[in-house]
């Protein structure tokens, strides 16, 4: 039976998910529409450089991933370059969101590129770390679970801020992304020092193995890598795009002002918090990638429905946020406990532990889901949506793009995650041979919790 990790450690491992989705989310949402609406910058411009800025950081992650899977502290392989992340994009968040009118694109463009580096340093290694605390089937849903649950909530606390400053200190749009900018760059220091002082890492021996491009691109080929991959882009862009969308949407078409978008938005975080526990309970009962199934032919149907909803506040409309918003969660948790799993089908066939660069395979994916969806911007620009000036041409392609497009690719995800191979029976199997070759030959044990001792240093073999 392996060890069950308490609620509090695995609270605090899901802490730094609070600044890095209250940065994740507006980098999608708030950001490109601000920097268009009210910094004066084009949509061309914009969508060009948050859809090309993120695709060159992809190229950033193998060689992330390889050189956390090579690393040995006495903080172990993940923490300390989650700390080291930290003032990076404390940096970053200051100057992206108290930028004044009057910027020009290089300023986009370098702030942006310094953001993404921190932001790909913290993710993956947060990810790759949740990937270790356990070796269990089910309580790798359960770690993920934890780490979904903190990344809405951090959708959430930057989500309140827009309406608060409105109704409290009648601040404007800027006032409301300033704040939120100065959220990101309070919670950063604070969640990553308690996930690192709390949180323990497993220890392994010495590094013997490669660990770069050549390894990530072998790990790609593999056709169980593939098709979560697959999967993980498609349900990322789904909602990537809806969610790029969603302001010009509900207030162009369903007659919103933005504070009234912002707490729609809010509403569906709501409810994607509220879907948290609910996917690792399903993918107990009928398996991880079936669940995901369930997830995406679930976000499919609602999404499409958003066409249909009335305009201004309604229970039918409240309604369908609230179905769409459930099946957010999904992907995020169920793709990254699946790769957890690969990785002890990895180690198994190669003998290796290939933990960070697998992250940095889902990473990677994740990052050019969301690239491509503020891409849409462009498509959109090119289908004659105009930002200032209504058309019914540009409305059309707006309700195309937010709500048809999004549920094709959920139904895409549905066909094609019902094809993936590793279920709890093929990775019982998986384990119960690990077991017998690490009794052989034993590796460190795993850590208690808390754990901050040093990592064991055992001489390396002869060569």
């Amino acid at each position: 039976m392996s060890e069950r990790r308490s609620s509090w450690t695995l609270a605090a491992f899901a802490a730094p998910c609070l600044p890095l989705a209250a940065l994740g989310l507006p980098l999608v949402v708030y950001l490109p529409e601000y920097y268009v609406s009210d910094l004066g910058l084009s949509l061309s411009m914009v969508g060009s450089a948050f859809l090309l800025v993120r695709v060159a950081d992809i190229i950033l992650d193998p060689i992330l991933g390889g050189l956390m899977d090579t690393t040995r502290t006495r903080l172990g392989r993940f923490r300390p370059w989650l700390l080291a992340a930290a003032p990076v994009l404390m940096l970053a968040a200051y100057f992206l969101f108290m930028a004044k009118p009057g910027i020009g694109p290089l300023y986009l463009w370098g702030w942006l590129v310094v953001c993404y580096v921190g932001y790909s340093m913290a993710v993956l290694s947060h990810t790759a770390w949740g990937a270790v605390l356990s070796p269990d089937y089910q309580q790798r849903s359960r770690v993920y679970g934890w780490w979904s649950a903190g990344n809405v909530v951090g959708m959430i606390l930057v989500l309140l801020l827009p309406p608060l400053l409105a109704i409290v200190f009648k601040g404007d749009h800027a006032a409301g992304i300033q704040a939120m900018g100065w959220l990101i760059i309070a919670l950063l220091p604070l969640t990553f020092l308690l996930a690192s002082a709390v949180v323990g890492e497993t220890n392994v021996p010495p590094v013997r193995h490669q660990a770069g491009l050549k390894q990530y691109l072998g790990l790609i080929k593999r056709p169980s890598v593939q098709i979560l991959l697959f999967a993980d882009l498609l349900m990322g862009l789904a909602p990537g795009i809806a969610g790029a969308l969603f302001f010009f949407f509900f207030e162009r078409i369903k007659g919103f002002d933005k504070g009234e978008a912002g707490v729609l938005l809010l509403i569906y975080f709501v409810a994607a918090l509220g879907g948290s526990p609910i996917w690792p309970l399903l993918a107990k009962k009928i398996g991880k990638h079936k669940a995901l199934a369930v997830a995406a032919l679930i976000y499919a149907f609602v999404q499409f429905a958003t066409v249909f909803t009335p305009s201004g506040m309604s229970v039918i409309g409240t309604l369908i946020l609230v179905l769409a918003g459930l099946p957010y969660s999904a992907a995020p948790l169920l793709v990254r406990s699946m790769m957890a799993d690969l990785g002890d089908e990895e180690r198994l066939v190669s003998g290796v532990d290939r933990t960070g660069l697998l992250y940095a395979v889902v990473n990677g994916t994740v990052k050019l889901g969301y690239a491509l969806a503020i891409g849409v911007f462009i498509v959109l620009g090119k289908l004659g949506f105009d930002p200032k000036v209504p058309s019914a041409q540009g409305d059309t392609a707006l309700i195309a793009l937010y709500a048809v497009a999004p549920a094709v690719l959920g139904l895409l995800v549905c066909a094609v995650i019902l094809r993936y191979p590793l279920d709890a029976t093929a990775h019982a199997e998986i384990r119960r041979q690990l077991d017998e070759r690490d009794a052989a030959e034993p590796l460190p044990s795993p850590s208690p919790e808390p754990h901050v001792a040093p990592l064991a240093s055992p001489k390396p073999a002869a060569e």
